[in-house]
């Protein structure tokens, strides 16, 4: 989708936040994107799919960004890791789909990005399964791929784990519950990033503020968070807050930190990503 900005134009105090439009994440930052956070500083809000948000921190574009675990070792030698505001968690993993297929052998997977928590957690269980092709799909256009036989499977996340039954597809692995049992630690999916040069302490702090207070009234950022939520049913939208907004949203701890460590640790054993250049805390 476009990239949507919203907040105080011109606003030389203001900090560029991007994030994306899904319900855990607006639901996450109301607070802090409509002034409501007191000490807290000004944000301008830009919204953008997670390849887009990649990107953008590849780029250094923003002060705060949303990206994938699975671009960290990319961007740590200009960002640092915020304490909350992130996406972990536990029964909210990928999921492989297919019409009908009991394997994968020879097959022809769609994924939604490389750079992804997805694609490792994918790469990692698929090492011995015998995929054949692996192929970047726009993640609106994937299940109807599958649906329609271009693919032999998909690899799907966020809200598409509530809708898939509508395509006729059935789930082969539901890689969340895979990793669980790999390794007894929640699933990393969503880091909040800052520029190094910035007071990240103040700014995990002020996103843990931010997270509180949607806990606290989650009326007050109902409407921000259906004006953005891409025509997701009411339903949908409540089931994607609860599932990816929780405990560590507020604050990783130590079981999220060794939840990214092993996930990068053991990507880059399988040499599917640099080793980190900086340490996580």
């Amino acid at each position: 989708m476009s990239e949507r900005p919203t907040g105080p134009a011109g606003d030389t105090r203001s900090l560029s936040l991007a994030i994306s439009p899904c319900p855990n994440d607006t639901f996450a930052f109301h607070a802090l994107a409509h002034g409501l956070v007191p000490d807290a500083p000004a944000v301008t809000v830009t919204f953008a799919d997670i390849d887009v948000l990649n990107s953008r921190a590849a780029e250094r574009r923003d002060d705060l960004v949303k990206v994938s675990y699975g671009a960290l070792p990319w961007l740590l030698a200009d960002y640092q890791l915020l304490t909350s505001g992130g996406a972990l968690g536990r029964g909210c993993g990928p999921l492989v789909l297919t019409a009908g297929r009991t394997d994968l052998r020879g097959a022809r997977v769609a994924i939604p990005g490389t750079r992804t928590t997805a694609y490792l957690l994918f790469r990692l269980w698929a090492a011995d399964r015998g995929v054949a092709n692996i192929d970047v799909v726009p993640f609106e256009k994937i299940m109807p791929a599958v649906q329609e036989g271009r693919y032999d499977a998909g690899l799907v996340i966020h809200e598409s784990r509530f809708t898939y039954p509508s395509y006729g597809l059935t789930a082969l692995a539901d890689l969340g519950d895979w990793w669980e049992e790999q390794t007894s630690l929640p699933i990393p999916l969503g880091a909040i990033l800052a520029r190094r040069e910035l007071d990240g302490a103040a700014l995990s702090a002020a996103v843990r503020a931010s997270v509180a207070a949607g806990f606290a009234d989650p009326s007050a950022s109902a409407d921000y968070v259906l004006a953005h939520s891409q025509e997701m049913a009411p339903d949908v939208v409540d089931a994607h807050i609860k599932l990816y907004v929780n405990e560590f949203s507020l604050d990783l701890g130590d079981e999220g930190f060794a939840a990214i460590e092993t996930l990068l640790a053991r990507a880059a054993d399988a040499d599917l990503v640099p080793r980190l250049s900086q340490p996580l805390r």
